[in-house]
């Protein structure tokens, strides 16, 4: 065998896997489609490198893979690190009564209490110093309260460096100069936070705590062997089921796609929900390498109930393009609003999205459409400094399907295809806009909701769940309550893919709580 363990991909679950299996002393190899990304290479111009193609990786290996299917657009990260280098930084623990249906149960809040506290940990989370809040968490605070629920605002945690004498009213505040550069816990050189507000496209600080920084080092500094540009084609097993080990078949991305494979006795598949799930459907259904997949792969797909709206201040400057990306939290994850749980946050946008708002074009008619609306409210409120972006999360019905369908019928590749019917998460939508609408007007603003949304019901994700969901047998998931895929001896699924029910906040730190407890269980032997 070329190493004892495979793993796919290396966000959340796949970091987390590989540092532990590392530090137990496996060998490990992971295989990350993207690249490693730094202060040198980010892309800052629109001829830059910012999309991945799933099609074309050789011409596309960029930033950002943006599915876009039928009534939903999903993004994820490409990247040495994963969603951490594209997410708004939040990390997360959920309502304790998340877990108390949908789960395995084995399952609970308080069994994966230890392991959310580990992850707060490694990943060094802080809250927005109290004299460095910028407007737009001034802003969630005074909604909340104005709406009389000042009692559910609360500071949320970050996986960002801060530094407690960083001041918005020193000269030259806002610049990657101002930033203090020392040694994070894991010996790796980064800087503090300066509100520069790239938080999404990379940290020009260095003070975004991504999974390069910290579980990652910890697996490399123990022998881990990560290949950047290596995209996964399929899984074989050696022997009956994998008994014998497996085989994992790549495409090394280096100006033209290189195949190739290697073999371990277990592989850990955490290549994100939509990949993940895409791979194992291939697998089945494709490549017949996988042929005792539960018939449970791709359902229960879930959007985790995201919603922007953005509204409008004349005169009133909220700059979203400065600070950390989100702040804060307004919870009504108790279901008191109309028996929906979710959350309100703030949102941000780099000054580049801000100047494409402004300026862009495209032949995208979702995306055409939003962008006309943004530059007409625009036009009638003011410019995006005066802009308050609503954002929110929450739990929908996970009732999407993940399946591979020909375009033209019998003619074609098959793809990727994502079945959403919003009827049971309308309610929920609804909420949320409405409490986006309630909040808007109790501050003085104009909501402008996305007419992608008033008009087409359409949504936009940047967290997957589901797709291989944990069950209690091959009828009812696709992994066990540790990742172990059923039916097979080796294989399991740590990552988003695996989470059985929208969790109505930011994900990361479930996912890798989820991945701790499992390879901690791998260890005790526990069947």
């Amino acid at each position: 065998m070329d190493c004892d363990t495979i793993v796919i991909g290396s966000g959340f679950g796949g970091a987390v896997a590989a540092a532990r299996l590392a530090e137990a002393g496996e060998r490990v190899i992971v295989l990350e489609r993207g690249r490693r990304w730094s202060t040198a290479n980010y892309p800052r111009t629109m001829a830059d490198e910012w999309l991945w193609s799933q099609d074309d990786p050789v011409k596309r290996n960029g930033w950002l893979d943006l599915r876009v299917f039928r009534n939903m657009a999903v993004a994820q990260g490409a990247a040495v690190g994963g969603g951490s280098h594209i997410y708004a930084n939040i990390s997360a623990v959920p309502a304790a009564s998340t877990f108390d249906a949908g789960w395995p149960p084995e399952i609970g809040f308080a069994d994966l209490a230890p392991h959310y506290a580990t992850v707060g940990a490694v990943m060094e989370v802080q809250q927005v110093p109290d004299n460095q809040w910028p407007a737009r968490m001034k802003m969630m605070k005074e909604g909340a309260e104005a709406i009389g629920a000042g009692a559910r605002f609360r500071k949320l945690d970050l996986a960002v460096r801060f530094d407690p004498e960083w001041s918005y009213d020193a000269p030259g505040a806002m610049t990657v100069a101002r930033s203090r550069r020392s040694l994070n816990r894991h010996g790796v050189e980064q800087g503090t936070c300066v509100h520069i507000g790239n938080c999404d496209i990379g940290c020009d600080a260095d003070a975004k705590n991504t999974l390069d920084k910290n579980y990652l080092v910890i697996a490399e500094a123990h022998g881990a062997d990560i290949r950047p540009l290596h995209l996964v084609t399929s899984i074989e097993p050696l022997g009956r089921k994998g008994a014998d080990g497996w085989r994992v078949h790549f495409d090394r991305i280096e100006g033209e796609r290189r195949g190739g494979s290697v073999t371990a006795k277990r592989v850990v598949l955490a290549a994100g929900s939509l990949n993940s799930t895409e791979l194992l459907l291939r697998c089945r259904d494709v490549h017949k390498t996988l042929p005792a997949l539960s018939a449970f792969v791709g359902r229960n797909w879930s959007s985790n109930g995201d919603f922007l709206t953005p509204a409008f201040y004349p005169g009133r400057a909220l700059h979203p393009h400065r600070g950390p990306t989100i702040t804060s939290a307004i919870d009504f994850l108790d279901g008191s609003v109309d028996g929906q749980s979710f959350w309100i946050e703030d949102g941000g946008l780099p000054d580049l999205i801000k100047g494409w708002i402004e300026a862009a074009d495209t032949s995208h008619k979702e995306v055409a459409r939003f962008l006309a609306v943004m530059r007409k409210a625009m036009a009638a409120h003011g410019p995006i400094d005066c802009m308050m972006p609503w954002f929110a999360q929450g739990v929908d019905a996970a009732d999407g399907i993940l399946s591979l369908r020909r375009r033209w019928w019998l003619f074609g590749p098959k793809r990727l295809t994502l079945t959403w019917n919003i009827a049971k998460s309308r309610k929920l939508m609804d909420t949320i806009v409405d409490m986006h609408e309630r909040l808007s007007r109790a501050t003085g603003g104009t909501p402008v909701v996305p007419p992608s949304w008033s008009v087409a019901r359409y949504l936009v994700t940047p967290h997957p769940l589901g797709g291989a969901n944990m069950g209690t047998s091959r009828k009812a998931g696709v992994v066990d309550h540790i990742g172990r895929v059923f039916g097979y001896e080796g294989l399991m699924v740590l990552d988003g893919a695996i989470v059985p029910e929208a969790v109505g906040v930011n994900p990361s730190r479930t996912i890798a709580a989820l991945a701790e407890r499992a390879i901690a269980l791998l260890a005790k032997g526990v069947a």
